[in-house]
């Protein structure tokens, strides 16, 4: 039975991830996870698709929510006081408005500092609504798409085998930015769950996760390291709709806790999609 392997949450959108031993599964994902973005003057998203130095910046919240220190080597700290209940502004995703609380000036006089481009820090509000598709229909915060994704440690030693054999240097998980990565099955078994019980949440998949430029940035770093793993990729995991999947994302259907160590059940499997 594959059991769950590693939990990360990402506080704020493009930015690094905060590895946990425990966290309440919502309806929106991990408890905090993609609450914040960084966004420009225009609210339009910043990404690591254009500024990877993203990477760099490292989140810490707190389990209330209430306060968010962000940090990076170099570049010292900035602490910040949450704001739910400030006034909301238009905020877009790719091509999408939603509404965001500005985080004040401190973070973004921090944040333009660090990214040598003016930006500002929202939370997404209370009040956020924005649904999501696929197979399991859900909700999430501001990720890319569905409120989790899933990944097998299987796949990406099956993925590293495939790129040594080209002489090329291996990728670490990270590059995949996972919410939840579990041990056991055979590689990409994730595609294969129809609906599993990880701890006391339960998640119904949603679809394969396409994969883009992010993952040739080495999150420890900030720099693009390419063309892996995408070259790789691109040789056995092209997806019918375009481009490559590698992972899966799911829909919570059952809010509750999650721990690493938990047993992944599965009650319903389909076939795979790529």
């Amino acid at each position: 039975m594959p059991r769950i392997d590693s939990l990360i949450c990402y506080p704020v959108k493009g930015c690094g991830g905060v590895a946990l031993n425990e966290a309440r599964m919502e309806p929106t994902g991990v408890r905090h996870d993609r609450a914040f973005m960084i966004v420009d003057e225009a609210g339009v998203f910043r990404s690591q698709r254009h500024l990877p130095r993203l990477a760099k910046i490292r989140p810490e919240i707190t389990e209330a929510g209430d306060r968010l220190v962000l940090s990076a080597e170099g570049r010292g700290a900035v602490a910040i006081d949450v704001d739910t209940a400030g006034p909301r502004r238009r905020v877009d995703l790719f091509g999408t408005a939603y509404t965001g609380i500005d985080q004040g000036a401190g973070a973004a006089t921090w944040l333009s500092a660090m990214l040598g481009a003016p930006s500002r820090l929202v939370r997404m509000p209370p009040e956020h609504e924005r649904g999501t598709g696929g197979l399991t229909p859900g909700t999430s915060g501001y990720a890319d798409s569905c409120a989790v994704l899933a990944l097998s440690l299987a796949s990406l030693h099956e993925l590293n085998r495939r790129i040594a054999e080209h002489g090329r240097a291996t990728v670490p998980m990270s590059r995949f930015r996972p919410n939840i990565v579990f041990d056991g099955g055979d590689p990409h078994i994730e595609d294969r769950i129809r609906l599993a019980a990880f701890g006391d949440a339960e998640l119904g998949y949603a679809k394969p996760a396409i994969r883009c430029a992010v993952t040739t940035v080495d999150q420890a770093t900030g720099a693009k390291a390419g063309p892996e793993p995408l070259a790789t990729l691109a040789r056995y995991r092209r997806a019918p709709e375009g481009g490559v999947a590698f992972g899966a994302k799911f829909a919570v259907v059952r809010p509750g806790k999650i721990s690493v160590g938990d047993a992944v059940s599965v009650a319903d499997w389909g076939a795979p999609e790529v």
